[in-house]
């Protein structure tokens, strides 16, 4: 049944025309806005030294999404205050896709657990894109010390902005003892500048099968993990944290990035929804070991 009215025909004919209009320009500009990505050099933040396990990390992937997208990828480290200092720079950079910040545990879980105020909010001021897997620590201790066991072991903490500088003075007997990422720890233990005690993975890791885990070694449930993990600042468009979402993903499944990788990692990218849910499991968990061993939080 038509309408008899010429001006009321006359008027949808308008709205439908402006809703076609409306949804051509659409269609373009969503397309637009993942094809224009990167719109030149892209800048990975790593909060920790050259040569630590994030960093290396970071760089392995760095190296393959240049190639993937064909722009350069520069690694910017910025270490220093737990993560604290690079996160702040990541989470104010411009929302375009050009800022990554690769980091780990540090920075978007137990900073908030162990100090009062941070210069960023690791939920609020990040995009998840994915996690790239976990690795187990290694308890060191330099052979000078008479400690073979993890019921001989005690410490008092001394802060370093990596482990690169970290296990260089355990090396030199100027330290005694550390928790270190597989990846850093094993050339020093295989060489002997070093013994490592335990790992600290809930189960023992295959990299290094005759080591004992905290767990068994006389601390029933210990468990401890380095993670990395990869985020854009908040408000980044959605078509780019997908975009590179997919670009990473596919780096680390592939055989090739397995291949050059180091000893130790559980490789395990995901969906940006996945980094968020993991992410806030990591909080909570941080928070209540800091709240049940009562330690004082700066």
């Amino acid at each position: 049944m038509t309408d008899p009215h010429p001006a009321t025909r006359g008027r949808r004919a308008v709205l439908r025309g402006l809703a076609a209009a409306s949804l051509a320009q659409a269609v373009p500009n969503a397309a637009l806005a993942q094809s224009a990505w990167p719109a030149g050099p892209v800048r990975f933040i790593v909060p920790f030294p050259a040569g630590s396990g994030t960093d290396l990390n970071a760089r392995l992937v760095g190296e393959r999404l240049s190639a993937a997208l064909g722009v350069p990828v520069v690694v910017d480290n910025r270490p220093g205050a737990d993560g604290s200092i690079a996160a702040e720079a990541a989470a104010r950079s411009k929302p375009d896709g050009q800022t990554v910040f690769v980091t780990s545990n540090s920075t978007h879980a137990s900073n908030l657990a162990l100090r009062r105020k941070l210069p960023y909010d690791p939920v609020k001021d990040f995009a998840p894109v994915t996690l790239l897997g976990t690795a187990p620590l290694l308890v060191l201790v330099h052979p000078s010390l008479p400690i073979r066991t993890i019921p001989e072991f005690n410490m008092t903490n001394v802060s370093y902005k990596g482990n690169p500088q970290a296990i260089a003075d355990l090396a030199a007997g100027q330290v005694q003892a550390m928790f270190c990422d597989a990846g850093t720890a094993l050339p020093q233990v295989q060489g002997a500048r070093v013994r490592a005690l335990a790992v600290t993975s809930l189960a023992r890791s295959p990299s290094v099968p005759d080591l004992p885990t905290v767990a068994e070694s006389g601390l029933p449930g210990y468990e401890m993990v380095a993670w990395f993990a990869v985020f854009l600042p908040a408000g980044t468009p959605e078509p780019i944290v997908t975009a590179l979402n997919q670009k990473i993903v596919d780096i680390v499944r592939s055989p090739e990035f397995r291949a050059k990788t180091g000893p130790g990692a559980d490789w395990a990218p995901g969906t940006p929804q996945q980094l968020a849910a993991f992410v806030d499991a990591e909080i909570a968990k941080w928070k209540r070991v800091v709240a049940q061993a009562k330690i004082e939080v700066e």
